[in-house]
């Protein structure tokens, strides 16, 4: 990942988000159902099998090890590993282009790679940057990201997958200098193939050692269709904003297509709620060895990997596919801070604040509620609108035995004022079991 930091735009809503104090509240009045399940998606991905994805991080340090000690632009590690992708992606059946530029001096290398078939005028394309730092081979930062994307390019190939969009599989030369190979192909494109790409994926550390999960929030399809997954396997997942415009997911991002991707954690530091959902060491950094000469293979952590791993297939498949679930319409407003859930205790809130409409709430407002808990039969979960009416969402119940709530609940919420300050009010009833809301968001 690109060293440098870009101020952060968040561009899916107009509204203004608050985030507010905890507080308890009044018992709940009203009820509310949840809402349909929705269509699976019209093709499922395969697993991806990590232990190939180690192999080629394998490959990667053994590359850097005869070559200086790292895969940087313009180092013949660099060109070495473009050689070793594209005799895999050639044997496997792509159409592959090696692009060259130059920047401080040295020639610099991007891989693309076709996969045959497809509407050309709606193209997915997944990539990750392959240049390391000069100090180190970059096995996580960023063989993690190269590793997998090939490896779901080549799943793509023993599967003899034939999605409705067209596929196109990158790897970004010159990244740690500036996003300099991603900004070369865009720079290069045509308007009218611009305009073909329907999203792009990008994969930029996806196996730190002491991992968080974290999604990209820019484009909501692209979004929710990681979030689906994590949900699916158990694993709470947090908006990103560490890499936010440090990777080549914003040379694409700048000129309008929409861009999506996962990450795992640089040199920022897990915290306590972060260590409780997600294991490691709170206090420590997701990667103690980002940019240095011990980003080795002994930096990767295998479930990460595996995990995310996974998670792009899943998304490679679903977005490619023409079943693609879309999110729902309209405006969304999210609280994605933790808040911790006494056992057996007083309730509490994840709040947020919703300014700048028209008139009432909808008669079918969307409540995402994200709980993560070992006993959810415990949990009793009300919407508390802004005046402090408020609407049941889930009873506490003995023979409800499973754990965490992840459900999105349709209110009909026309008679309150859609301005104001919402609440998710959460409490235990019972002893022995703990959580903590993971988030909370309403769409109007």
């Amino acid at each position: 990942m690109h060293a440098s930091r870009i101020s952060r735009r968040r561009t899916t809503a107009s509204a203004v988000l608050a985030l507010a104090a905890l507080v308890g509240g009044a018992a709940p009045t009203a009820l509310a159902s949840p809402s349909a399940p929705q269509a699976p998606s019209a093709a499922a991905a395969p697993d991806i099998p990590v232990a190939n994805v180690k192999a080629h991080l394998t490959q990667f340090q053994s590359i850097a090890s005869a070559n200086g000690g790292n895969r940087a632009h313009g180092r013949p590690g660099y060109r070495a590993s473009v050689d070793y992708l594209k005799a895999k992606l050639d044997a496997a059946g792509y159409t592959t282009t090696v692009q060259q530029f130059t920047s401080n001096g040295s020639v610099g290398y991007n891989l693309i790679a076709d996969w045959p078939g497809g509407d050309a005028n709606q193209v997915l394309m997944a990539g990750a940057h392959l240049d390391s730092v000069s100090s180190g081979p970059g096995i996580n930062d960023n063989g993690s990201g190269s590793a997998a994307v090939l490896e779901t390019a080549l799943a793509v190939s023993r599967a003899g997958y034939q999605p409705d969009k067209h596929l196109r599989f990158a790897w970004w030369g010159a990244e740690e200098l500036g996003l300099v190979g991603s900004r070369y192909y865009v720079g290069n494109l045509p308007t009218a193939e611009r305009s073909k790409i329907s999203g792009y994926l990008n994969f930029d550390m996806i196996g730190s050692p002491n991992p968080g999960y974290f999604v990209y929030d820019d484009d909501p399809v692209i979004e929710k269709t990681f979030k689906d997954f994590f949900a699916g396997i158990g694993v709470p997942t947090e908006i990103e904003t560490e890499g936010d415009g440090r990777s080549d997911h914003a040379s694409f991002k700048n000129v309008g297509i929409p861009v999506g991707g996962l990450f795992t954690g640089a040199s920022r530091t897990k915290t306590s709620s972060q260590a409780q959902k997600w294991g490691g060491t709170a206090g420590q950094s997701f990667d103690r060895c980002y940019h240095s000469s011990c980003d080795t293979t002994s930096n990767i952590n295998d479930t990460a990997l595996d995990r995310n791993s996974d998670a792009l297939a899943h998304a490679v498949w679903t977005l490619s596919s023409g079943g693609t679930t879309e999110p729902p319409t309209g405006d969304t407003y999210e609280n994605t801070n933790d808040v911790a859930i006494p056992d057996n205790g007083a309730a509490v809130s994840s709040s947020l604040t919703v300014t700048g409409r028209t008139g009432n709430a909808p008669s079918d407002l969307q409540v995402g509620v994200d709980i993560v808990h070992t006993w959810r039969g415990d949990l009793v979960v009300d919407l508390i609108a802004p005046d402090g009416s408020a609407y049941r969402l889930k009873n506490a119940s003995g023979s409800d035995s499973a754990d965490n709530v992840r459900e999105t609940y349709t209110v009909n919420a026309s008679t309150e004022t859609a301005n104001g300050t919402w609440q998710l009010r959460v409490q235990d009833t019972a002893r022995y079991d703990t959580g903590y809301i993971n988030s909370f968001k309403l769409t109007f």
